[in-house]
């Protein structure tokens, strides 16, 4: 419904244009103000679409009136009405953005017809308002997607080096160069707390989200230098274990990793913040992997602290188990030859089981927690034992990787085919499918050859294609109906794959056509 003020100091003159303006628009909501002061209040509290503003009246004059409205409130629009047909008069009306004006007398169709053509102008600005707070909104939905799709391929995924830097350049990075990866291990049916969370972190405007995989919460924190990194880091997990507290849940953990001076190297402290979960007993429910690091009795170097590397993870999520047990019989074969103590090579071992464990809960695959059926009295019953516990996670990784690959990579082309145009993320892929995240990113590559992002890119790029030739829609059309919400990005990935931009394509399109 348009709301309308009459103003004007003639009472008769005021009545007699609500009755016209009733008549012609009977949806209209109309109320009166007879002099300039009256106006301006009303303006304040009615808040109209449209004015009918008598120019001259005691006191404050229309003229000083609209101007004093539009300072308030530019939305308002105006209709001068005036026996006046000066230029001055017009002059300033236009300055103080004047639709248009009626002459009195006016007949009641001319008043229908100009008040009609400004009603008109206010519903397709209320119409454009909408849509575009309607794509504002899809806008940063998307941005919330981007962002636990970055967190993604940063810390589980290789870097595609088409994608990836576009997508970091929609999102609100801080201008540090360093960043370290906080790892919240949520308690039992966490996931109601998953959007609290996310919420609180994103108001530091420091920190990208990622999804939430099985327990696993990731988060890539940027470094504040106004604050040291402890301070910054305590302060966060802090927070994060206050809204936990809150919610009167078992208590969740926080592992907190060293500083990267790049996107590219953050896996690692992402692999630190991992590690850092290993002992979640600790009153603090926080622990930083420096800690971790330094509380081992072992002076291990070189091989015997590969598990603590990113690459070893890789290799889990991978399945290249040989290299693992490898690495594992190594570790068993170092300590027998320096004659250390079984129960004290058994609790190093048990820490390499434990990474194995939690990587693969990690990918969504449910594993019983690694522990000896009984204590070895020496290294052979130690790696019989080490045997058997491995085995029992290479065949439940094994069991459920075999089942579910072919058919899920048939379900996730389909589904990315058939809503190519949709927000489509790897955390709404896994949902499709039942598989988590990061083991949906590494069976698409191996299975397919690209990444999933590619291929929807792919997908898009070439709807587009067909859109261009086969329409007359607008680029800015087009770059909403194939699923991008940002015409310069979508220029920019079109160019990056066809080698021209959209609108280069068309005119190459019209030219072949002419010749």
């Amino acid at each position: 419904m348009i709301k309308l003020l009459i103003v004007d100091d003639e009472q008769i003159e005021r009545d007699g244009m609500e009755a016209i303006i009733k008549k012609g628009f009977p949806d209209t909501k109309i109320m009166q103000a007879k002099n300039g002061k009256m106006a301006i209040e009303l303006a304040e509290t009615f808040q109209p679409d449209l004015i009918l503003m008598d120019i001259k009246m005691p006191g404050i004059n229309g003229l000083e009136a609209m101007e004093r409205i539009t300072a308030s409130n530019s939305m308002i629009r105006f209709i001068m009405v005036t026996a006046f047909d000066t230029f001055e008069y017009m002059r300033q009306a236009i300055k103080l953005g004047v639709k248009d004006y009626i002459l009195k007398p006016s007949r009641a169709s001319e008043i229908i017809t100009t008040v009609g053509k400004v009603f008109q102008q206010i519903k397709e600005e209320h119409r454009a308002t909408i849509v575009r707070k309607y794509q504002e909104e899809a806008f940063l939905k998307a941005l919330s997607l981007v962002e636990t799709d970055v967190v993604t391929q940063l810390l589980f995924d290789h870097v595609h080096e088409v994608h990836v830097d576009m997508l970091v350049e929609m999102l609100e990075t801080p201008s540090t160069q360093e960043m370290f990866v906080m790892l919240v291990l949520m308690p039992t049916g966490g996931e109601s707390l998953y959007s609290v969370i996310k919420e609180k972190i994103r108001e530091t405007k420091s920190c990208w989200v990622g999804a939430l995989y099985g327990s696993h919460l990731p988060i890539i924190v940027f470094r504040d230098e106004k604050v040291s990194y402890r301070s910054q880091a305590t302060s966060l997990a802090q927070q994060v274990l206050s809204i936990v507290k809150r919610t009167k849940k078992a208590d969740c953990f926080i592992g907190i990793g060293n500083v990267s001076d790049s996107l590219e190297k953050v896996r690692q402290s992402y692999h630190e913040a991992l590690f850092a979960t290993m002992d979640i007993s600790l009153p603090t429910k926080y622990r930083f992997y420096s800690e971790e690091a330094a509380s081992s009795s072992d002076a291990m170097s070189g091989r015997l602290i590969e598990h603590r590397k990113k690459e070893f993870a890789d290799q889990i999520r991978m399945g290249q188990w040989e290299n693992v047990r490898k690495y594992i019989l190594y570790v068993l074969q170092h300590y027998e030859r320096e004659a250390a103590d079984v129960l004290h090579t058994q609790q190093r071992i048990l820490e390499i089981l434990w990474i194995i464990s939690r990587v693969m809960e990690e990918m969504g695959m449910e594993t019983d927690p690694p522990l000896y059926a009984y204590k070895p009295l020496n290294y052979r019953e130690l790696q019989v034992e080490t045997t058997r516990l491995l085995d029992e996670m290479v065949h439940s990784f094994r069991q459920r990787t075999e089942r579910l690959e072919a058919d899920a990579i048939h379900q996730l082309k389909q589904y990315i085919l058939s809503h190519s145009q949709e927000d489509i993320s790897l955390d709404s892929l896994a949902r499709k499918v039942g598989l988590s995240p990061i083991y949906i990113s590494k069976i698409f590559k191996e299975k397919q050859g690209v990444n999933y992002i590619d291929f929807l890119t792919e997908c898009r790029i070439e709807k587009a294609k067909e859109l261009i030739r086969d329409t007359d829609k607008s680029i800015k059309e087009i770059t909403f109906e194939v699923g991008y919400h940002d015409p310069n990005y979508f220029s920019k990935v079109f160019k990056k794959l066809c080698n021209m931009s959209p609108k280069e394509y068309r005119k190459l399109l019209l030219a072949n056509k002419t010749s």
